[in-house]
This record gives structure tokens, sequence and C-alpha cells, in this order.
């Protein structure tokens, strides 16, 4: 299968400049060995079944020997052979070589040795599975990058977005998996529905090797997926458990679950943002938690294109999800955080994209154009409450809108994106 270019093929590149390994993490699927590949000259890969796993053998005898080829040198999913982190850190240290080690990996291991012994020396990316300027969908006419540093770029009034409702339900159905790019999103739901059940069945007890029940899981996952970026808590989650799926789930197995389905890559944490207030505002810290990929919510509901268009509300919470994916995405190239804003007033912002250098944006997500003007006043109302409080003013505000927006600049000064017109 032909290469689909990444957006983050310039980080890899970038780090594999800087640092003597680059380390590639994320969902299993996502790409990480095509985009490791892509940048790599040898490739050893521990999880390669041939000859019953022979690699994997290899590497527990001798890890120097999974080390060996033209650089830099692809160790596929090292995770499988925690002993490989300390041998390539070895190995990096034996020379100020850059470039030398590209390490992909689908979990997180059970040990810190990756936080606490690869400082200076392994950069860090996560891989997240393709938005949909990756995947075709959008056409990126919009760049994130611009918006913050060329904003007179932007043309009010030419570009209108084309998605339609089943359109963007098919494409949230069918997720940003490198494979099922242009499949029919009935067929590519029966393959994600598959890859959600071998987490909850078998990865999710492998990581450490401590059995865990595929029913509480996938209660889980589905609860989760109700509740997809919103700032739920534990007790909620396991009142939506009780209620939904007729099974009792303490908050501590929702702790321990939950923990485990983030070192899996399969959901995520949106923080909550942090500015720089001189002021009483009471700010809520509570994270949103996303999927990995929408699809991967959708499957959990056992949701297709059809059920999701019937049902606006969840839809939104898709798309939601689908929309702070792909910021993540198109943010991580300026090195810039999503966070996400909400205080003790009630007042909330769906997204806030921060820089480096403490400049930030504030974006509202609404699934249809309808929605503009509330998603506009929320925006607003966001910049008076911060004005004066000691908080830089935003390089921007936005509507980002998934079906029948006209991208334009407000009266107001606000920004309508239309989903398929956003890349980075």
């Amino acid at each position: 299968m032909k290469y689909r270019p990444r957006i983050a093929d310039s980080q890899i590149a970038r780090c594999l400049n800087l640092f003597g390994a680059v380390l590639i993490e994320g969902p299993k699927w996502c790409g990480k060995t095509w985009a490791a590949r892509n940048a790599s000259a040898s490739e050893f890969s521990v999880a390669d079944p041939e000859g019953n796993f022979r690699n994997r053998e290899i590497a527990l005898l001798n890890p120097q020997a999974a080390l060996e080829g033209s650089r830099p040198h692809l160790v596929d999913e090292w995770q499988e052979v925690p002993l490989l982190w300390d041998a390539v850190r070895a190995e990096v240290d034996r020379s100020d070589a850059r470039g030398q080690f590209i390490l992909t990996g689908s979990s997180t291991p059970d040990d810190d040795r990756t936080l606490h012994s690869g400082a200076g020396r392994v950069g860090r990316i996560r891989l997240e599975t393709m938005s949909l300027s990756e995947t075709g969908i959008s056409q990126s006419s919009i760049s994130l990058r611009a918006l913050f540093d060329q904003p007179a770029s932007f043309t009010s009034g030419e570009h209108i977005g084309s998605l339609t409702l089943t359109s963007l339900a098919e494409s949230i159905v069918r997720g940003g998996w490198p494979a099922l790019v242009g499949m029919p999103a009935e067929d590519a739901a029966e393959i994600i529905d598959s890859y959600l059940d071998t987490i909850a069945e078998l990865d999710i007890s492998k990581i450490d090797g401590t059995r865990r029940d595929p029913g509480k899981v996938k209660a889980l996952l589905r609860s989760l997926a109700r509740n997809t970026a919103s700032t739920v808590r534990f007790a909620t989650l396991s009142k939506d458990i009780a209620e939904f799926g007729a099974i009792a789930v303490s908050d501590s197995i929702i702790s321990e679950y939950l923990s485990l389905l983030k070192r899996l890559f399969i959901v995520r944490d949106v923080p909550a943002w942090e500015p720089a207030l001189k002021s009483t505002i009471r700010l809520r810290s509570t994270p949103k938690r996303i999927f990995a990929d929408a699809s991967l919510a959708a499957s959990a509901l056992g949701a297709n294109a059809a059920s999701l268009q019937a049902d606006p509300k969840l839809l939104g919470s898709l798309f939601e999800n689908q929309v702070l994916h792909d910021l993540i995405v198109y943010a991580g190239i300026s090195r810039a955080e999503v966070r996400q804003y909400r205080d003790n007033s009630g007042l909330e912002t769906d997204a806030i994209i921060e820089r480096r250098d403490g400049s930030w944006a504030g974006i509202e997500i609404k699934l249809g154009y309808h929605s503009e003007d509330e998603a506009a006043e929320t925006l607003l109302r966001l910049k008076r409450k911060l004005d004066g409080t000691g908080q830089k003013p935003p390089a921007f505000l936005a509507v980002v809108v998934g079906v029948g927006a006209l991208a334009r600049l407000r009266d107001d000064g606000i920004y309508v994106i239309p989903i398929d017109h956003l890349g980075p």
C-alpha cells in the first residue's frame, strides 16, 4: 500500500536531527510503523510472528542484535521487550550521533524508564489517527497556523462547507485509520468493532499480565462514548454504567481501567486551561475525555451513519471528539497545546489552543451553522471576562462548523470555519 504522507512527518524529521533516538507512540493501527519506515533505513520488528515470534526471542536473549542495521534503525513495538529501551539508551550514550533509532510503541510499559532515562536522548512524538486533512476530506484551505501568524491571509466568503450530515456521519464511523481510507463506512465499522473487541478482551489484560473483565471494559467504553468530549467524573460514569449496563463498576475499577485505556492510547484527556489570571475567577480543573478516534466512540455504542443522523445530540458529541482530535494534530506542528475552559459561573469554551509563547485562541465547535450565533456569543463572553485579568488577548476566536457553514470573518471579529476547510 502506498504511503500516505502524515502531518507528523516533519516532526519526525526534526526530532531525528535533534535527538539520538525518536519514540513514536500512539494507538495500534494508527500508522506508526508506516510513518517510521518512511523515515528509517532499516527495521527490526519485535512483534513479527514469523518463526514463532523469533524476533522477540532474539531481542530477549540479545537486545543488541535488535539494534543492528543502517541508521536510522527502526525498532517496531519495542515495549514487547522493555530491555530494548536500555539498550537503545546505552547505544545513544556511546555516540554523539543524532537520528540513530526510531522506536514505535502501542502501549506504555509498567515502569517509568521512558520518563526518567530518555531525557535529552529521546524525542517523543504521539502519532494520532489521520485528521480530516490527511484523509483528504478537508481541503485544508484555512490554516490553523496562518490564523495565528498571518490573519490577513484569511479571505471571507470563498469557501463553503460541502459536507452533508450523511457524509459527516460516515467519516466519523470510518475514522482516521490509514488502512480504511476510502472504504465504505459500514465495512470499516466491522473492522473497528473487531479492533475494540480485541482491546477489551486481550490488550487491556496483556499490558501488565493481569486479567480484566471484558464485560466491564466494554461497559466503561460505552459510558465514555456516551459522555465523550465532556468533563464527566468517575461517579457519573459509574451511575451511567449501572443504568445502561445493569452492572456495578466501582470508582476504583473505573480509575484502573481508564488508566489502562490511556496507556493503550485509546482515550486521552483534554486538560483544563489555566490562563494567567489576576482575578477571582475560579476555574474548573476536570479534564474532558475523548477517544483517540471518534470512530471508536461510534463503535462502542454500536452506532452507524444512519443512527447518528437520527440522533443529532450524539452526532454533535462525536463531531466535537473529531474536531478536538484534528485540532490536536494541527496544533502539534507548532508545539501548541489543546485545552478547554470551564469556570464556576458555567462559562465553557470547547477548545483553547495555547502556544509556548502564551498566545492563544478560543474555539467553539458546532455541528450546524444554525448554532453559529450562540457559539460566537460564548466566545465573546470569554473575551470580555478575561479582559483586564492579566491574560493576553486572544490571537483569534473561531467557530468550527460541521455542516452548512460559509467561511468568513463575522462583524464581531469571530471566524467561522467549516471543518472540511480547516488544516494545519
